[in-house]
Order: structure tokens, then C-alpha cells, then sequence
């Protein structure tokens, strides 16, 4: 699973990945990068957690991988959300939200 000071719920690397490529697409050490930079710092994605879960995804139709070229000049896979991966992306924000508003809900009372 993806590493941090606190480690992520389980399941939550898909929404992240999915929300990282709805602003452009991006090789694997690139994802990584931003969701680690975009949380402050808080989450580090391993590579044994990152490529399964791109697998994974591609698998599912979410996202697509095209063989692109990365600063360095070294040939990567360049990933980009689909259709149904920005659909998808939608369904678990509104799943995410119900959850963390419920949960503040029971840590407020």
C-alpha cells in the first residue's frame, strides 16, 4: 500500500490516481510525484503499490497507456484518464465525500 506519515485507507490510491490524471496525463514517477506534492508531502506511493494499481485500472477501462517519452529522454508509459475513468472518478468523489462527512458528523458529537 501506498506509505505516508499515517498509511492511506485501503482504496484510496485509486481515487488519487484517477484525480491526478483528470488534470493531465502523466508517466508512473510522475503520479507519484504530484499526489506527494499535492498532499503536503503526507502521501509517498511506492512503486510496489503505484504499478499494480495503474494494472489495475487499465484493466477496468478507467485509464489508457500510451508509450511516450519522459524529461530524461527515456522511453515510459504516459497514462490518461478515459471517459469512463472520469466517470468513475466522479462516483467515488461522491462516495469519498459521504464517507468523510459522516465520519466528521460521529467525531463531532
Amino acid at each position: 500500500m501506498a506509505k505516508s506519515k499515517n498509511e492511506l485507507l485501503q482504496g484510496t490510491l485509486d481515487i488519487l490516481i484517477l484525480k491526478t490524471l483528470s488534470l493531465e496525463p502523466l508517466h508512473g514517477w510522475a503520479i507519484s510525484q504530484r499526489i506527494h506534492q499535492v498532499s503536503g508531502n503526507e502521501f509517498l506511493v511506492n512503486q510496489g503499490s503505484l504499478y499494480p494499481a495503474l494494472h489495475r485500472l487499465e484493466r477496468r477501462g478507467w485509464i489508457a497507456a500510451e508509450t511516450g517519452t519522459a524529461e530524461n529522454n527515456r522511453q515510459v508509459k504516459i497514462y490518461r484518464l478515459s471517459a469512463a475513468g472520469r466517470r468513475q472518478l466522479l462516483q467515488e468523489r461522491a462516495s469519498w465525500d459521504r464517507f468523510t462527512s459522516a465520519m466528521a458528523r460521529v467525531l463531532e458529537s
